[in-house]
């Protein structure tokens, strides 16, 4: 199943506590129209909304489960409790922070732990290449440009970073998947011409909200 990933478009359907669409059911919801929409695969948050997701779409599911968490702190799956919550809601893949942000639990402890006892690859998401052969050292599957431009030594890096996923996709020998700020399908489009594996589009696709605003 995780082979239809290559080539293809992966949307992000996540929303925050304080957004319209918050709940499971319009993320639920926002996955089936993903799905209709030629979409190869979903990224969700959390343990009840992958869990309602995997009941009404038959893609590949790329789970995470965000934490609130002070700056500077690994925030996206950091802990192997937090990864078991998820594989247990459904995911196919399991995303982790694999910045050198402050952790809690040791980074390549986490991914082995994904790997050899939940029996799921991990998708790792980086913000530059330091990480994301470190990442690749440790065994971790996917390497994805999820946090660039959010991390302090990359606030400056150009959005959506196209020069890093060239220089990863051509130095390390790890499926690259392309994710951040990618907004239109012709950015997209590029992504995989410079030989990502995949696409993740988030917000451009599932935040109608920030949409509307662009278009005001």
């Amino acid at each position: 199943m995780l082979s239809n990933l290559y080539g293809g478009l992966v949307v992000s359907c996540q929303a925050l506590k304080d957004e319209p669409l918050h709940g499971k059911e319009h993320m639920a919801a926002m996955a089936v129209a993903a799905e209709r929409g030629g979409a190869s695969g979903i990224r969700a948050n959390g343990f009840i909304d992958i869990q309602a997701i995997k009941k009404l779409v038959s893609l590949p599911i790329i789970g995470i489960l965000k934490k609130d968490f002070e700056m500077n702190h690994a925030f996206i799956t950091p802990t192997r409790r937090d990864a078991k919550s998820i594989a247990q809601a459904g995911a196919d893949i399991i995303a982790i922070d694999a910045t050198n942000s402050i952790r809690i639990e040791d980074l390549e402890t986490l991914v082995q732990y994904i790997k050899k006892e939940l029996r799921l690859p991990v998708m790792a998401d980086i913000s530059n290449f330091s990480e994301a052969k470190y990442a690749e050292n440790i065994g971790c599957d996917y390497i994805g440009t999820t946090l660039s431009g959010y991390t302090e030594s990359t606030k400056s890096d150009e959005r959506p970073n196209f020069k890093l996923v060239k220089q990863l996709v051509n130095h390390l020998n790890t499926p690259i998947v392309a994710e951040g700020n990618i907004e239109t399908p012709s950015q997209a489009k590029k992504m995989l011409s410079l030989g990502a594996t995949f696409v993740v589009v988030g917000g451009a696709i599932t935040r109608p909200q920030l949409i509307t605003k662009k278009f005001k």
